[in-house]
């Protein structure tokens, strides 16, 4: 039977084994899934298998700049709770991943969990921290910018970290913009970033409620403009007001220091992770009760 990439995915989510160990595993055992996961139980590489299927949404933004500024990256690694987020072991091992991805220049998250930390692989080490926290921790993701000219970075409180790519201006105002970025998530950069079909479906949902108001269809066709024209600001950075000073917005910033934004990425710990929902009184009562 031929082994899949889906197949070694399903299994090294199942049982937090590195992809090689996974893929070695189904071969061994002719595709078979159960089989796979006891031989690598057996052979002590699913140190992990329980605790792989449990839900890590908390952890850390790892940021990794280099010597001249001119080249950055930013990982996420998650566990499951705030608690070991503020462990030093995971902390370490997160700060470590992110130089790795920095130096090594890795193509993907499969990748980089090969490359070397100590002379273990960042795999190897993932799984010796699982089983010395008792927590699932993972390398969920990670971005990188380069720059021809200012690259701004800004990780707040470990949650939330920005790289903005800028030309002109300097440091302190790559700084201000990449803080501003995690302050308010503007999705693109300009109006001119936005896809037209964002664009259309906005354009329809306030033509809806602008209909409803009974006004006169050039009074709609005004307050539709008008709406648009305001989400479109909210939604960009140009148009957004700066965090630091609401009267200016970015755009007029970046005019009054000859600047211009080439890019951004923005990461935040956990978004796109659905989280369990937990009710510590129900949990509590279950508990006394044994219900």
């Amino acid at each position: 039977m031929a082994v899949t990439a889906a197949m070694v995915k399903e299994l090294r989510e199942r049982t937090g084994a590195g992809m090689m160990e996974c893929k070695k595993a189904l071969v061994e055992t002719g595709g078979d899934m159960e089989s796979a996961v006891e031989h690598l139980r057996k052979s002590g590489l699913a140190q992990a298998d329980k605790k792989a299927s449990r839900v890590a949404a908390e952890g850390k933004i790892a940021l990794a700049v280099s010597e001249d500024g001119k080249r950055a990256v930013m990982v996420e690694v998650n566990c499951e709770t705030d608690f070991v987020a503020k462990d030093n072991n995971f902390n370490a091992f997160a700060n470590a991943v992110a130089a790795n991805a920095l130096s090594e220049n890795s193509a993907d998250v499969d990748a980089l969990m090969n490359t070397s930390i100590d002379g273990d692989s960042v795999e190897d080490a993932r799984q010796a921290l699982v089983s010395k926290i008792g927590e699932n921790i993972q390398v969920r993701r990670f971005v990188r910018s380069s720059t021809d000219g200012t690259l701004g970075a800004y990780v707040h409180g470990g949650k939330i970290g920005v790289l903005v790519d800028l030309t002109g201006g300097d440091e302190s105002l790559a700084h201000d913009l990449a803080l501003h970025v995690a302050a308010l998530n503007p999705e693109f950069i300009s109006d001119e970033d936005v896809p037209a079909d964002i664009i259309s479906r906005e354009k329809d949902i306030l033509i809806a409620q602008a209909e409803g108001s009974g006004k006169p269809p050039e009074i709609v066709e005004k307050m539709v403009t008008g709406r648009l024209r305001k989400h479109l600001a909210g939604i960009t950075l140009l148009g957004q007001p700066f965090v630091k000073d609401g009267d200016l917005t970015v755009a007029r910033l970046l005019d009054q220091n000859s600047a211009r934004v080439n890019g951004f990425n923005r990461l935040a710990v956990g978004e796109g992770i659905e989280k369990k929902e937990e009710n510590f009184a129900d949990e509590v009562r279950q508990q006394v009760t044994g219900g």
